[in-house]
Parts: C-alpha cells; structure tokens; sequence
C-alpha cells in the first residue's frame, strides 16, 4: 500500500521556508507610528547627575540627569542631555548607568521638543535567547526538533498576519481567533507528526474540543457579564479603534488562543498513548483501549491544568497582589472585572481541557484498528516489493512507496521483529558482493552500511520413523 505521508526531508524544507517567511515579515513590519513622535536609538555616555527631587508636593522622586549620544534617527550623532524623573515618574530601580542603550522618544510640540527615555535596547539579549532556544531545539530534536520550530514560526504567522489584523479591521474577533486557531493548529500538528491516522485523531480531538471551549466561553463571559473594560489595554484600544471595538469578543479570543497550546500538547499526546496501547495489545476492543487510553490521560490532564491555571496566575501576579491589598470581602473582590475576567478564562480553558481527554481517546480509539491494518497492509506491500530477487537500494524502496526513507527503514525493522528479514553489516549500493554470504542471492535492500536480507523459510524436514525392531534373522 503505497502511504501519503510526506517524507522528513520535505517536511525539513517546508519547516525552513516557514522560518524564513516570519522571519522575512518581521523584517519588513514596519510600524506606522504618529508623525509628531520620533523613535530614536541612544546610549548613555554619562551620568550627570541622579538622587531625589522635590516635585512640588512636599514628596520626594528619583531624578537623573544623562548625557545620551544619539545612535539613529533624525539627530543621529549628536550628544543630547536628558532628565528623568521630570515629565514623568521613575524609580532608582529604573537608573540608567554609563554604556546602556536606550530608546529616546523625541516629542515634537510648540514649545520645542521634548525628550525623554521611554525603554532599554533589549533587542540583542532576546536574540541570544532565541538563538540558545532554537540551537537547543535543533540538537536535541533534529529533524523533528526543525519542523516543531517551523510550527511555532507559523503560529506566530497566523496570530500577527491574520488573527490581529483581522481583528484591527473590525471582524468578529470569535471567527477570527477560531478559524485562526484551526488552521494553526491542523497545520502545526501535520508538520511536526506527519500525515497519519495518529495526527488525525489529534486534530479531530482538538477541532472538537476547541469548538466546545469556545461554546462555553461565550456562555460564561456573557453570564458574568464581562464587558472587556477590565484591563489597562483596553483604554488603549478604545483610543485607538473608537468605542465600536469588540471588547467582548476580544476577551473570547484570547481565551480560545490562549486555550490552544495546552490543548495541542494534551490531544497529541493522548492519540499516541492509544495508538501505542493497540499496536502493543491489537486484540482490546474499542472501550477497553478507551478505558486505558483515559487512566494514561488523566495525569496528562492534571499536570496539564495545573500547568495552564499557574501560567495564568503568574501573568496576572501584579494584579492579584493589588487587589489582594484591598481592605474589602473576598466575593467582592472576585466580582471586580478584571479578576473574574482571569477566573472565566482560567477555568473555561481547564473545561476545555478536560474534556479534550475523552474525546481524544474516543476518536484515537475508533481510529487505531484502522491505523494497524495500514501498516500491516504496507508490512505485506513491502515484503512483496522485496521478494522479487531484484536488489534495490533503501532510497529506491522509499521512492517506489512515496515515503521517506526513516519510514521505510521503520517498516524493515518491523519486518525484521516478525523475522522475515534481517539486518547485516556491508556497504550494499545496488551492486551485491555475495561471496561469503550465508544467504546467497537473499540480499534485498542496500542501507548503507547495512544490507536487509531475507530470512529464507525454514525447510521442512520429513522424518523418517525409524525401523520397527525385531528379533534378528
């Protein structure tokens, strides 16, 4: 049976185009910002001065007073003076010193221009970073190591060239975050785990349990009455969009996406356990490979929410810790919006999760028996390819069967645990050295250093029943 499975090399390409592709498009991303506003890039030459000063209040604020050389921009070269702690407040944990670079904001208005420093230049500690992650991810993953990074990158392609600016352009932010979420997801599984029955019993799990997610955070945002305005970004978008925005609807956008990496991780992991339990035991019915598929995914499960409450609460420490000086009752505290904004999207994604589990398992069960009988079908397909006396090279095998030649040398070695074939050292590129050999003419695929040959069956032998004795003539 000749399989659809893509081969690792094409996988490998693809997975590097799409690197390149983000890559490309964030080079190119310009940022339209107000004309009056000039970002530039400075560092700091020198301290000038810092400590407290009194802003008129009787209080005391931290103050500095910097010499900047100007790196790029409009008044590239030039060496400026710069206080912080006048147009606006800082902290001493926020002082500049002597080397750093830094964004200078240069605000044009009637009066002259204003400077101030709004950030540090951490541009090239995040590109190590990236560098160390994706290093490590090559070295221990490889190939699939390769094809997950490609996954990412096209994560990140389909929420900041579709989801967001779609949403920008006014279109319902659930359709969006949803169509958004299936497409991100169908195609990152495919690219990392092949195109096989396992990938899609996760895609089926997670297209279902994505639309549930979805479901019942709509029902919950709206019986909580959540209207959106519950966090400072918000102010940010009424300015920028106009009060005709979908806060709501981006609240439920966030959840589904937000929902998404966890869910992958348990759906792919819960369709392999399955498919694994019936290729060790082929004979467990539906229910019973169902019954041990959800006792393996109940651990998965608990880590795994756990795992996604934390990660919420740690995004939103500030927040809790602030409301948590607040001399007021508990429910009191839980009905402000912007912590029970955090309580439905903590635990809509848990459901969401938690459900992903048995219809994972469900639909991983339905489909193993498929699953195994393909591969016996290719198992037979392959035993019959090779049987022909013609020797071939392992390359040769994989493009006659379309598949990759990782997949073709998996399929031997199954071969090979049924005892029908056997692996032996010696270079074998088509032309056979059979000399020596104790099959003789069985050589049937060259795999570099190797050489799969048949294992011929055993010969019958009849035996012959000794004579009846006798009383001597």
């Amino acid at each position: 049976m000749i399989s659809s499975r893509k081969s690792v090399s094409t996988n490998t390409v693809l997975a590097l185009a799409l690197l390149v592709a983000v890559f490309i498009l964030a080079l190119t991303g310009g940022d339209s910002g107000n004309s009056s506003v000039e970002t530039l890039t400075a560092r700091v030459v020198a301290v000038i001065e810092e400590g407290t000063r009194d802003p008129g209040d009787g209080t005391s604020a931290a103050y500095q007073r910097l010499l900047v050389r100007v790196e790029s921009g409009s008044l590239q070269g030039q060496e400026l003076t710069v206080e912080e702690g006048v147009l606006a407040s800082t902290s001493e944990a926020r002082f500049f010193r002597a080397g750093d670079r830094v964004y200078l904001e240069r605000v044009a208005g009637p009066e002259g221009d204003h400077l101030y420093i709004s950030d540090y230049v951490r541009t090239p500690a995040l590109a190590w970073m990236l560098v160390l992650f994706i290093v490590l991810v090559v070295v221990v993953g490889w190939s699939q190591g390769i094809r997950s990074l490609a996954g990412t990158a096209f994560s990140v392609l389909v929420i900041f060239g579709f989801v967001v600016p779609r949403m920008i352009a006014g279109d319902d932010p659930i359709v969006v975050s949803l169509l958004g979420a299936l497409v991100l997801l169908t195609v990152s599984t495919y690219l990392v785990f092949g195109w096989n029955m396992k990938a899609h019993a996760a895609v089926a799990g997670m297209t279902v349990s994505l639309v549930i997610t979805a479901i019942l955070a709509s029902t919950f945002v709206g019986w909580t009455r959540l209207s959106g305005h519950g966090s400072e970004e918000t102010s940010y978008l009424l300015m920028e969009m106009g009060p005709g925005v979908n806060l709501r609807g981006i609240i439920l956008g966030g959840i589904i996406i937000g929902t998404l990496g966890v869910l992958d991780d348990i759906c792919v992991g819960q369709s392999s356990s399955v498919f694994e339990l019936y290729r060790a035991n082929p004979n467990l019915t539906t229910w019973e490979l169902m019954r041990r598929g959800l006792n393996i995914g109940r651990d998965h499960m608990s880590a795994s929410v756990n795992t996604l409450v934390l990660a919420y609460v740690g995004a939103s420490l500030p927040l809790f810790i602030t409301f948590s000086l607040y001399q007021e009752p508990l429910l009191r505290r839980l009905s402000r919006e912007s912590i029970a904004e955090e309580v439905v999207r903590t635990l809509v994604g848990s459901i969401g999760l938690i459900l992903s589990v048995p219809i994972t398992s469900l639909i991983a069960s339905l489909l193993a028996p498929y699953e195994q009988r393909r591969h016996e079908d290719e198992l037979d397909y392959l035993l019959q390819l090779i049987s022909d006396g013609k020797p071939r090279t392992l390359v040769e095998v994989a493009r006659t069967l379309r598949q990759s030649p990782d997949a073709v040398r998996a399929l031997l070695q199954g071969l090979a645990a049924q005892g029908k074939v056997e692996a032996m050292r010696g270079p074998c590129e088509g032309v056979l050295e059979c000399r020596g050999c104790r099959y003789r003419l069985a050589c049937a695929v060259g795999d570099g250093d190797r050489i799969w040959v048949l294992v011929p069956e055993p010969l019958a032998t009849a035996e012959v029943a000794p004579e009846a004795a006798g009383p001597a003539a």
